[in-house]
């Protein structure tokens, strides 16, 4: 399943680089978002190199879900797709 990263998870004085708020594309609520958690989550560099972490829970009520990388992610990332399995 693709996924847009939108954004690091963030605080209005700080940003915690290795959690991302993803977008999937077929996801509208809170409960579609909740089906993802445990999956894995693929990006890949313009390199090539591919970075991987784990959907943690979901984010708002809209579909968005929360991803933990290790290392985290650059701030290229945002705006890029992702692959969800």
């Amino acid at each position: 399943m693709d996924a847009v990263i939108v954004n690091y998870r963030r605080g209005r004085r700080t940003q915690n680089t290795n959690q991302m708020i993803l977008k999937p594309a077929e996801t509208s609520s809170k409960a579609d978002a909740e089906t993802l958690v445990g999956k894995k989550v693929k990006w890949k560099t313009a390199s090539g190199k591919e970075m991987t972490g784990q959907v943690s829970k979901p984010h708002g009520s809209k579909g968005a879900v929360l991803a933990q990388f290790r290392p985290g992610l650059p701030g290229q990332a945002i705006g890029t797709k992702a692959q969800i399995n």
